[in-house]
């Protein structure tokens, strides 16, 4: 058995520790790092940006069927980092969701109501003995009707919350350092245009890594006021902000 005090305790989704920690569901956390992918998203007053890295893990791999962004509707987006047979899974689930709300009551479903509900799907698996937590933590994007911009994180415990900016992955932390200093205020997560808010989460990105990166290293994912269907920009769009980026620094 290992570790001393927590000991037997990491055998079971479902048994607290006596310090009162779920020990697989830490370990959930730990596998989506050791995936070494980090994301980041940041909302602006008009938009919402995600940006992740672009790992392909092969040279033989076609690098266009490697994805971390997935269209749950037309109108959300997601960005997920972890496991990808979990994300898949993920995606399934919460295209699911979206579809049967669509169903049953005649409008494309909320953001923060899809993301809450993949939350309570998460919760679920903290309590039951049959299924393992998900190593995924997805970040939903999309532009309410009543809120505006929105950006929601849901994590493998079920905790789901809306953030200003926010970043998930193996340089979790020093992300969140970063964008705590550029999105600042009372107007935080209000305060920037479309092209600020890509620039933003691009270059948080490469201060976290500690390296320029290339266009095709990088997939950035996008909602805005003006064009609310979720979509990727293209290697040129991208290159054009990245020497933005470098002309500003």
């Amino acid at each position: 058995m290992s570790r001393g005090s927590g000991s037997g305790y990491d055998r079971h989704i479902t048994i607290f520790s006596p310090e009162g920690r779920l020990y697989q569901v830490e370990y959930a956390f730990k596998a989506i790092k050791s995936v070494g992918v980090t994301s980041i998203g940041v909302r602006g007053k008009d938009s919402v940006c995600v940006v992740t890295q672009k790992k392909i893990p092969d040279k033989l791999v076609d690098p266009a069927d490697v994805t971390h962004m997935f269209k749950i509707t037309k109108v959300i987006g997601m960005c997920a980092t972890g496991k990808s047979p979990d994300i898949r899974n993920v995606v399934q689930k919460a295209r699911h969701k979206a579809a049967e709300f669509r169903h049953e009551f005649g409008y494309e479903i909320p953001v923060d109501f899809l993301s809450t509900r993949m939350a309570d799907e998460f919760q679920v698996y903290t309590q039951h003995a049959y299924m393992r937590p998900m190593a995924a933590m997805c970040m939903f994007v999309g532009i309410d009707e009543e809120k505006g911009p929105c950006l929601f994180k849901n994590d493998p415990a079920g905790y789901c919350v809306g953030y200003k900016a926010t970043s998930a992955g193996v340089k979790e932390q020093e992300a969140i350092n970063f964008l705590e200093k550029k999105v600042k205020g009372e107007n935080a997560g209000n305060a920037f245009d479309e092209t600020e808010t890509i620039q933003t989460a691009i270059s948080c990105l490469q201060s976290v890594l500690g390296e320029d990166l290339k266009s095709k290293e990088l997939e950035v994912g996008i909602v805005t006021t003006e064009n609310k269907n979720f979509r990727l920009l293209s290697s040129d769009v991208i290159e054009e902000h990245l020497t933005a980026i470098s002309e500003r620094d």
